[in-house]
């Protein structure tokens, strides 16, 4: 049996209206450490959003590279597959990819030229072939399409889309050529950094589109002969299309207060030969996060309420009474100052 976590958009370095997160990620990384040996995971998948910006932060850094170094010392999964997101720098993922390939960890960072080294080959521990993964990263517009001139928008955003396909047709074929070549029906397993078409988001999330002024979503025949697909970039874990083994998992910690009550996870997917068992794996809540709307008096038994309870949470007031309060941010700082 191969089993595989599914995790993606960790956007380490995020920090919300300025409050530095690097505890609630730490602790995330903890946690995913402990589940990948409880799980007995084989194979680690991150689809891409590794961090938040193309320049992170050393702390975000840090844990990255202690998160990956921790991994490999320990011995708590085989492979580790990370590929480039929308936020991530794919230079900055790819420059150390040589030195973590020899922890197991491969890195592809951007769309690679030729494509089949994004057709990797993983292997257990007897040496012999355990799966076949076409590692996907955010396929950027130069990637997929070639600019003509005179094009209109609806053009671009075909073309687009058929780029995006053709590449993920062409893994596809690459790993059924290398499958014939095993000798063995090993499952075949996509992994990708795009929106979806129909795809759910949440108000204030963070998750941007890709293309802009294009309609450039992708449908689930897009991954027609894949086993299973482990996608990134939407944030709410969700499958496409209706097709139970092409997935979201969702971003591990709320990236906003509109993510504030949604319940985090990561997935574990188990193979018995080519057939994809999906369980999720809830991930605890490190960081409460509470959104109090309402008029001022509202807001202020809402805010006691909490204090009271000794929370810690981090709260997002939304004020929606008729009356105009100047100095209602240095009211309810006095509250809770007083408390």
């Amino acid at each position: 049996m191969l089993k595989i976590l599914h995790t993606s958009d960790w956007h380490l370095g995020r920090s919300l209206y300025g409050q530095n997160r690097h505890a609630e990620f730490a602790a995330f990384l903890d946690w995913l450490m402990q589940t990948l040996q409880q799980e007995r995971v084989d194979v680690l998948m991150i689809a891409g959003d590794v961090f938040d910006t193309i320049t992170p932060n050393h702390a975000a850094q840090e844990l990255y590279y202690r998160f990956l170094a921790q991994v490999s010392a320990y011995c708590l999964c085989r492979h580790i597959i990370i590929i480039g997101g929308n936020h991530d720098s794919a230079s900055f993922l790819n420059a150390p990819k040589a030195l973590l390939f020899a922890l197991n960890v491969h890195v592809i960072g951007a769309a690679t030229t030729p494509i089949d080294k994004e057709v990797l080959v993983l292997k257990n521990s007897q040496g012999e072939a355990a799966a076949i993964v076409c590692a996907v990263p955010y396929l950027r517009d130069r990637d997929v399409r070639v600019s003509v001139d005179g094009e209109s928008s609806q053009d671009k955003s075909l073309a687009l889309v058929n780029g995006i396909k053709a590449h993920y047709r062409q893994t596809l074929d690459l790993a059924q050529q290398k499958q014939q070549e095993l000798g063995s029906d090993v499952p075949i397993i996509a992994m990708g950094h795009l929106f979806s078409q129909g795809g759910m988001t949440l108000y204030a999330d963070g998750v941007r589109e890709l293309y802009v002024g294009s309609l450039a979503h992708i449908g689930a025949d897009c991954f027609e002969g894949y086993d299973y697909v482990a996608l990134g970039h939407l944030h709410v874990p969700q499958s496409v299309g209706g097709q139970a083994h092409i997935r979201y998992c969702g971003s591990p910690i709320p990236m906003g207060f509109g993510e504030a009550k949604q319940q985090k996870q990561v997935l574990h997917v188990a193979f018995t030969g080519r057939l994809p068992e999906i369980t999720a794996i809830n991930i605890p809540c490190f960081q409460v996060l509470q959104r109090i709307q309402g008029d001022l008096p509202h807001i202020q038994a809402e805010l006691m309420q909490l204090m009271h309870a000794g929370s810690n949470a981090y709260v997002e007031v939304v004020y929606q009474g008729t009356e105009v309060v100047a100095d209602l941010s240095e009211q309810l700082e006095a509250q809770v100052m007083g408390s």
